[in-house]
């Protein structure tokens, strides 16, 4: 998105961010992966759901990922203080990974532990959805732009659909350690309606940008998915895990960001 607005691909700027983020966000997996160490013991594991495996089979220790989890995260922070008191990185950058980091971890963890709550479907959906890619578009543009948050919406929507597929396969061991997800809330009516609302919500943003926040570009990149979201609307809670949820959203970012990077180059 910054490159498709004319920013110049900085190779500082780029990496500084990148580790910066990805480090963080790994803090992040270190600390849902102490939180969920019951429910991922109960549940079947899949490459989309049901954690790494990792505490439930004894290769590292809770408290050893615990440890994990603050390393990570101050080094990811630091880097990121460090970009921006060097000047390579806008100091919204900074107020970016702070507060995300904070929705983060609270994602999972207490006092709020929103995932059990209830609401981390939206949390994740958000911090995935806007934060993440705004951060990286302050480190590599230099500023903050409200259009950029319009532009992540579809994809965010997405995102929320696909934690509720992922959340619906794990709802049995979710019920057992009072997680209480959407998933383990809701009826499955009430989950596929929610669903389908969603993603009609998600195409129909992603309609209303084009022209004025969004280029034909992004807007075909991201209707590229809409075949797969349909084959989710019709395979939610029907089938165990909702592979083409997964997929749709993978395919609406990955296709988008090319789509920005086309878009720059013309």
């Amino acid at each position: 998105m910054a490159y498709g607005k004319g920013a110049a691909l900085a190779p500082g700027p780029i990496l500084a961010g990148a580790f910066a983020a990805l480090v963080t966000i790994l803090s992040l997996h270190y600390a849902n992966e102490c939180a969920d160490y019951e429910t991922d013991a109960l549940t079947r594991r899949t490459h989309y759901s049901g954690g790494s495996g990792a505490l439930p089979a004894g290769l590292i220790s809770r408290s050893f990922t615990l440890k994990a989890t603050i390393v990570a995260l101050l080094a990811g922070l630091t880097a990121q203080v460090l970009a921006v008191l060097s000047g390579i990185h806008h100091w919204s950058a900074l107020a970016l990974l702070l507060i995300s980091s904070f929705w983060g971890l609270m994602y999972s963890l207490p006092p709020l532990r929103l995932a059990w709550r209830g609401l981390g479907e939206i949390d994740n959906a958000v911090l995935g959805g806007i934060a993440a890619p705004l951060h990286g578009y302050s480190t590599v543009s230099g500023q903050m732009d409200f259009w950029v948050i319009l532009a992540c919406l579809p994809f965010t929507l997405l995102c929320f659909n696909n934690l509720l597929a992922v959340a619906w396969a794990d709802r049995h061991a979710d019920r057992k350690v009072g997680k209480m997800t959407l998933a383990t809330r809701w009826p499955s009516s009430y989950l596929v309606w929610l669903y389908r609302a969603v993603a009609i919500a998600s195409y129909s943003a992603l309609a209303l940008l084009f022209p004025s926040t969004i280029p034909v570009w992004v807007l075909m990149a991201g209707f590229a998915a809409l075949p797969l979201s349909l084959i989710g609307a019709h395979s939610y809670t029907r089938a165990e895990l909702s592979l083409s949820s997964i997929y749709a959203m993978a395919l609406m970012i990955v296709g988008q960001m090319l789509a920005w990077f086309v878009y720059g180059l013309f």
